[in-house]
């Protein structure tokens, strides 16, 4: 017999409560930034993708990490060149019971408990839908997913390519009063642009050369379901009013009618870029953005979690297992393990499921057997112009985001190098603000030639 106050108990989350505080840089070029920080993790590096940026040349990409757990924050540097350093002390790991300064490179900034505390709520299933892990990033997700889940409420999914936006999108259908409803895909990135509002909205007969029948929207197609806006970054700027239109008025309005049709949908979005600096820029919507930011839903990269390689290892092999009589057990040794929990898996969980995979399929004996500096089945690369490479080795926007960050660091090394790396003129000379350029060198970490 099951023990219902038991099976009840252990499905409500791990709950604790914990201080905010804040982080104040002291000095060095930020001197002056402050961030306050009411939530469980937060990470500090010189990286764009940062709680908070740290624009000194000696501290690293990410460098340490703040992470509160049930007795307070603990500190972790996470293998920085110059270290982290705390009363002078060089430390590795420390734990923070009040207000301090840490060194971070060559900067000191101020740890700062505050008044007011804030709840952190840890799911205790290593789960939610699709999406597996069993690390405290991933744990407070799934209880934030559980939490939105039934309502319906807007939902914001940021995270980079393959950490599993789309499987967000089908755990909140299936968790939710309309999970009989249909699961809509639209992705903003995969249609021509100028068929994107037909695709969206629909159209009617004779609206446009080759419309010869009348077609419903991907929002009409979601009519009492959900409909997952993927990459909507990409929307273009004159089609986003339209969108944040129909999001407001419930109604749609197809290309070439004058009527409009009421839908009931609820909206997932998904991006891998930063919409909030898009606002800034004048490239997306600030008031779509305050729309679609309701809840948002930060997934974090594999290589921030190296806990969870162990569980989605196993999950992949325990799938290859079950697909036929054929496939047999694999075990993963230590070594192996260690090698794949230490790799960046810059395409994450899906380029580590792809990786799993071939590595099953060439393995001779009962042991995984991987290579991570070189691909046993890589495909040959196709050079394009200035060396940019294709992978096809890669699933389509895995290959598609390393060819466009590889054309990125091409065109700005070119641009700031023709301007003696004169950021404001560089910035001019391609019509870009000067922020976002600075922006810019921070993401793709460039650096000035020696010399120049």
């Amino acid at each position: 017999m099951v023990d219902a106050t038991r099976t009840l108990t252990s499905a409500l989350p791990e709950r604790y409560s914990l201080p905010t505080y804040r982080l104040r840089v002291l000095d060095g070029p930020g001197a002056g930034t402050e961030r306050v920080f009411d939530r469980r993790l937060a990470y500090v590096g010189s990286a764009p993708d940062n709680d908070l940026v740290l624009e000194d040349g000696a501290v690293s990409r990410t460098h340490v990490k703040i992470e509160g757990e049930r007795h307070g924050y603990r500190l972790r540097d996470l293998n920085s060149k110059n270290g982290t350093w705390l009363s002078g002390t060089r430390v590795v790991e420390a734990v923070l019971t009040g207000d301090t300064t840490l060194r971070i490179g060559q900067t000191r900034v101020a740890f700062e408990l505050l008044d007011q505390v804030h709840e952190v709520a840890l799911s205790r299933e290593p789960r939610f839908g699709k999406l597996l892990g069993q690390s405290p990033e991933m744990r407070e997700i799934f209880a934030l997913l559980a939490r939105v889940a039934p309502t319906d409420v807007t939902v914001l999914v940021q995270g980079e390519s393959g950490t599993g936006k789309e499987l967000v999108a089908e755990a909140l259908h299936s968790h939710s009063h309309r999970a009989a409803g249909p699961l809509v895909v639209f992705d903003c990135s995969a249609v021509q642009r100028n068929l994107v509002e037909s695709e969206l909205f629909g159209h009617v007969r004779g609206a446009f050369t080759g419309a010869v029948a009348s077609r419903q929207g991907a929002m009409t197609e979601a009519d009492s379901g959900t409909l997952f806006l993927d990459e909507i970054g990409e929307l273009d700027l004159d089609l986003q009013p339209k969108l944040l239109r129909a999001l407001e008025k419930h109604e749609v309005r197809p290309v070439g009618s004058n009527e409009r049709r009421r839908v009931n949908v609820r909206i997932v979005a998904a991006t891998n870029r930063d919409l909030a600096a898009m606002v800034r820029e004048g490239t997306f919507r600030e008031d779509l953005y305050y729309r679609l930011n309701v809840v948002k839903v930060a997934l974090p990269p594999l290589r921030r979690r190296p806990d969870d390689v162990t569980l989605l290892v196993q999950h992949f092999l325990t799938e290859l297992g079950s697909r036929g009589p054929t496939q047999r057990a694999l075990s993963v040794g230590y070594e192996t393990m260690q090698q794949l929990q230490a790799h960046s898996w810059p395409g994450n969980v899906r380029e580590l499921r792809n990786h799993v995979e071939r590595a099953a399929v060439l393995s001779s004996g009962d042991e995984l057997e991987v290579r991570l500096d070189t691909s046993p089945v890589a495909e040959p690369t196709l050079p394009q112009a200035d060396g940019l490479p294709v992978r096809f080795d890669l699933p389509f926007k895995d290959a598609k985001a390393r060819l466009v960050e590889a054309f990125e660091r091409a065109y700005w090394q070119r641009a700031l190098d023709a301007h003696s790396w004169n950021v404001s003129a560089a910035a001019r000379a391609t019509g870009l603000h000067r922020k976002s350029l600075e922006y810019v060198v921070r993401k793709l970490d460039l650096k000035r030639p020696e010399g120049s």
